[in-house]
C-alpha cells in the first residue's frame, strides 16, 4: 500500500494527541499502528461502505421513484446505526417541501407538507450544506418536536438530496434526507456527513437507469403502436375506432391494466363533452353528452388548477390520477356509485391539446390502486390518444366517404331526368315534375356538402319528424337503385304515422337511414323482391321500420345489432343510433327481415 502513504504532519498529530492521552509512542510506532489501522481496520471500514453503495445501485429501477428514495433511506439508517429517515421534496409551485417518503413505514404519520422558509429541511436546500441538529429540543427551526420526541429520538442529520434533470422537459429534483437518531447531544463528525451524503447522491444513478428504461418503454410502446394502426391501414378495410382499441389497449397492459377507456370530444361552444368512441365498446353510452361543469371534466377542460398531489387525487396540466375514487370531490356521487359497483379503484384521464387546448380527453378505468405514474408513461397514454384522435377523423372521414354513394347516385338520376324532359320539349306538361326534382337535387347537394363539413363539427340539434325524414330517404334512395338499374324490386309505403318528433342533428337521422336503405336494397334476392317502410309510435318511442324481401341467419341477429357487418353500412347506423339515444331491432321470418329503429319522441 505504499501508494496510500500517510504525511509526516499527520503522524505527528496523532503521536500528540497520544501524549496528551498518556500514551507515549515513538515515531515508528505510530506508523506501524496507522499501517496496521490501514491494513486491518480501514479495509473492513471501505470493504462496508462498497457494499452499502452496491446495495443503493443494485436498487430495482422500475420501482417509482418515491420507492427508489425510501430504499436508499433504509440503506442511509442501516449503515449509520440510526433510528428512522425521512424524505422532503422541494415544490417550488407551491413553495413547500413536500413528504416524499421514509423508513420505517411508521414514521409516514409526519405532516404530508411543511414550510420551505425557516426550516431545516428548507435550510438545508438554500444552502446545499448538511445541517447537524444535535439536541431537536433546543433546536428553534425543528417545529414539530414533541412527535419525535415521544418516540424516542432527539438528534437528527439533515443532508441534501440534488438528483439532475435527465433531458430538457426534466427539471432537478432538490430535497433533504432527514436522519434520525435516539441519542441527545449527538457529536455528529465530518466524516458521517460525507458518507451520508456520498450514500444519498447514488440515487441519481439509480434514477438514471429508471429514466433510461422508461425511455426504452415509451418508444418500444409507441413503435408497437404505429406498428399495429399502419397494419390495420394497410388492409384498405376502413378505420373503426372499435378495432382501433382492441389492437392498441393490450400494448398499454404493462402501464396499466385497462377496464375501461373512453375518447370524449369537446364541443365547439366548450360547453359539454361527447362520448365518441369506447373500450370495450358495448360498455359505453356512444354519443352520450356531458356538461363541462361536472367538476373533474371543468378541471380537465378548462385546466384551472390547483395542481399538485392531494388526498385523493393528482392534478397537474398533462393528467389526472384519481387513486380514491370513492372520496374525490372531483366525481359526482352517482358516477362514484358506478365505479364502486364496478370494483374500479383508479381513474386517470390525459387532456388531449390542438394549439395548446383541450380539445379531447381520454378515461382509463382501473381495478388496480394505481397511486403514480412516470412522465415517460403519461407521455405514452397522451401518444396513444393523439392517436386514437387522428383515428376517429379518419373513422368520420370514411363513414362520409360510404354516405357519399347515395345521395350522389341519386342526384345524377333526376338531373338526368330533368335533362331528358327538357331534350323532349316536354317542360310545360311536365313542370311540376321538373320542379320536384331539381329541388331534391338542391337538397341532395347541400346535403353532400353538409357530409363533407361534419369533420369540423355537426352543426346544431333540431326537432324534426321521423315520418317526414322517413319517406324523403326512401324517395331518395328509390331513384338511387332505379339507377344501378335493378328493375324487380317493388316500393311499398306502408302505414306512416305523422308527425313523430325526435330531437337530433338531423344529417345524423338521414345518414342513419339511408344507410338502413341501402343495406336493405342489397340484402334483396337477385331475383327480385320488395322493399317497404312503415312508421309509428310505440309508448314513448318513434319507430321506422324498414322491411326487405330476404332471410338472415338467428346467429347474425345479435352480431347485425352490434354492428360488426362486414359492410361499412351497419357500424355507420349503430353509431349513429346509440349517438341519437335509441336502439334498433331485427326481425326476420320465413321470406323477410324487418330493421326497426326506436328513438325517443318529444313534444313539440
Amino acid at each position: 500500500m505504499d501508494h496510500f502513504k500517510i504525511d509526516q504532519k499527520l503522524i505527528e498529530s496523532i503521536r500528540t494527541h497520544l501524549k496528551e492521552e498518556g500514551c507515549h509512542l515513538s515515531f515508528e510506532e505510530v506508523v506501524a499502528v496507522v499501517d496496521l489501522i490501514k491494513e486491518e481496520v480501514l479495509y473492513q471500514y471501505v470493504d462496508r461502505l462498497i457494499s452499502q453503495v452496491e446495495t443503493i445501485l443494485e436498487i430495482n429501477p422500475s420501482l417509482s421513484e418515491k420507492e427508489i428514495l425510501e430504499a436508499v433511506a433504509k440503506n442511509v439508517v442501516d449503515y449509520l446505526g440510526a433510528e428512522a429517515a425521512s424524505i422532503r421534496i422541494y415544490d417550488p409551485g407551491r413553495e413547500e417541501m413536500v413528504s416524499f417518503g421514509s423508513y420505517p413505514k411508521w414514521y409516514e404519520d409526519r405532516q404530508e407538507a411543511i414550510p420551505f422558509e425557516d426550516t431545516i429541511a428548507g435550510e438545508v436546500v438554500k444552502t446545499r450544506r448538511s445541517y447537524f441538529v444535535r439536541n431537536i429540543s433546543k433546536e428553534e427551526k425543528y417545529k414539530n418536536k414533541e412527535k419525535v420526541m415521544q418516540r424516542g429520538i432527539h438528534s437528527m442529520l439533515a443532508i441534501p438530496i440534488s438528483i439532475p434533470r435527465f433531458s430538457l422537459k426534466d427539471v432537478d429534483i432538490e430535497g433533504c434526507f432527514q436522519i434520525y437518531f435516539r441519542e441527545k447531544n449527538r457529536t455528529f463528525t465530518p466524516l458521517e456527513a460525507k458518507i451520508a451524503e456520498m450514500l444519498s447522491r447514488r440515487v441519481g444513478y439509480v434514477i438514471a437507469r429508471k429514466r433510461i428504461m422508461g425511455l426504452q418503454l415509451l418508444n418500444v410502446t409507441k413503435d408497437k403502436i404505429v406498428e399495429k394502426i399502419f397494419l390495420k391501414l394497410g388492409k384498405r378495410e376502413g378505420i373503426k375506432m372499435k378495432d382501433f382499441f382492441n389492437m392498441v389497449i393490450p400494448e398499454l397492459v404493462e402501464i396499466i391494466r385497462i377496464h375501461r377507456c373512453a375518447l370524449f370530444s369537446v364541443s365547439g361552444d366548450r360547453r359539454h363533452v361527447i362520448l365518441e368512441a369506447g373500450y370495450p365498446e358495448g360498455q359505453h353510452g356512444l354519443g352520450k353528452v356531458f356538461d363541462v361543469e361536472v367538476p373533474y371534466i371543468d378541471t380537465i377542460v378548462n385546466q384551472n388548477g390547483p395542481f399538485g398531489e392531494f388526498e385523493n387525487e393528482k392534478v397537474f396540466p398533462n393528467y389526472i390520477l384519481i387513486h380514491n375514487p370513492g372520496k374525490s370531490s372531483l366525481l359526482p356521487a352517482e358516477l362514484q356509485r358506478f365505479l364502486e359497483t364496478q370494483q374500479i379503484n383508479s381513474v386517470l384521464y390525459i387532456p388531449l391539446k390542438i394549439n395548446d387546448v383541450v380539445t379531447y380527453f381520454l378515461a382509463f378505468d382501473a381495478q388496480a390502486h394505481q397511486r403514480r405514474f412516470t412522465d415517460e408513461e403519461i407521455e405514452i397514454f397522451t401518444f396513444f390518444g393523439k392517436e386514437m384522435m387522428k383515428g376517429l377523423r379518419l373513422e368520420k372521414m370514411d363513414d362520409i366517404l360510404h354516405d357519399f354513394k347515395n345521395p350522389a347516385i341519386a342526384t345524377a338520376g333526376f338531373a338526368k331526368r330533368v335533362k331528358k324532359i327538357l331534350e323532349d320539349g316536354e317542360y310545360p306538361a311536365k313542370k311540376e315534375k321538373v320542379d320536384q326534382a331539381l329541388e331534391i337535387i338542391l337538397k341532395e347537394t347541400s346535403r353532400i356538402q353538409e357530409l363533407a363539413l361534419t369533420l369540423h363539427g355537426e352543426g346544431r340539434e333540431e326537432t324534426v319528424d321521423l315520418t317526414e325524414k322517413l319517406r324523403r330517404r326512401f324517395l331518395i334512395n328509390e331513384e338511387a337503385i332505379r339507377e344501378l338499374n335493378r328493375e324487380n324490386i317493388h316500393f311499398c309505403e306502408s302505414e306512416l304515422e305523422s308527425p313523430l318528433w325526435i330531437r337530433c342533428f338531423p344529417l345524423h337521422i338521414e345518414r342513419a337511414l339511408d344507410n338502413l336503405l341501402n343495406n336493405a336494397f342489397n340484402a334483396i334476392p337477385e331475383e327480385g323482391g320488395e322493399l317497404s317502410i312503415r312508421s309509428y309510435r310505440r309508448n314513448a318511442w318513434a319507430v321506422a321500420e324498414i322491411t326487405n324481401t330476404g332471410k338472415i341467419r338467428e346467429e347474425d341477429r345479435d352480431r347485425l345489432l352490434m354492428g360488426d357487418g362486414k359492410g361499412r353500412g351497419l357500424h355507420i347506423i349503430t353509431r349513429l343510433v346509440k349517438r341519437m339515444g335509441g336502439k334498433m331491432e331485427v326481425e326476420s321470418e320465413e321470406h323477410q327481415t324487418t330493421f326497426r329503429v326506436m328513438l325517443p319522441l318529444v313534444t313539440q
